[in-house]
């Protein structure tokens, strides 16, 4: 009997799994047949030939792995410049709407909802506004809000609430919605710009 540890010992890949019931060795059999090994097993393998053969597989997985660390890499530096360009988009987008203050006619329209009035609030427009503005666009205004005025939409919804228990009229409750929605959505953008300067930072 020939000893496992020698290079005349041989085992099948087929009987390897059947002996062991090894999960980190995959056997197709039949015409084109194909084996998969766990790196680590190929590894092994390929020195039981020869060291050469050894050095080449390594150094080929290194070039494996280091050509997809790459393409990981330029994928997260897309996502983050692209964050980038939003958030800017999104700070343009405060100062032109969200800073100037509401028109009487807004102030004044009777709303026919809460959430109509929150909407403007936050939004300076109705649902249905936002719906003749996108046509192309699917689901509603909300979904398509970004985080940070999501966060602010669910704060202005409870101080609503509050502010309603305590019987103030809707156009009351509105300037005061508005005066959250400025200050908690532009101090949410400055958490962003820190944090966006942190990351890049880190990055150099």
């Amino acid at each position: 009997m020939k000893k496992a540890g020698s290079n005349a010992f041989t085992l099948s890949p087929q009987k390897w799994v059947n002996t062991t019931n090894a999960k980190e060795i995959y056997v197709k059999v039949g015409r084109g047949g194909e084996t998969f090994a766990h790196k680590d097993i190929a590894f092994k393998f390929a020195s039981w030939i020869s060291a050469e053969f050894e050095l080449y597989i390594i150094k080929d997985y290194q070039r494996l792995k280091d050509d997809e660390n790459l393409r990981l890499s330029l994928s997260w530096n897309l996502h983050r410049e692209i964050s980038k360009i939003n958030y800017q988009i999104h700070t343009d987008a405060i100062k032109e709407y969200l800073l100037r203050e509401l028109t009487n006619e807004q102030l004044s329209y009777k709303y026919a909802s809460e959430a109509d009035m929150l909407n403007v609030a936050l939004f300076n427009k109705t649902a249905k506004q936002w719906r003749e503005e996108n046509p192309d666009l699917k689901g509603n205004m909300r979904d398509c809000a970004s985080i940070n005025e999501l966060l602010v939409l669910a704060n202005m919804e409870s101080y609503n609430a509050v502010m309603i228990s305590k019987g103030m009229e809707q156009k009351e409750r509105m300037i005061e919605l508005r005066k959250l929605a400025r200050m908690q959505l532009l101090s949410l953008e400055k958490l962003n710009s820190i944090g966006f300067k942190s990351l890049e930072d880190k990055t150099k």
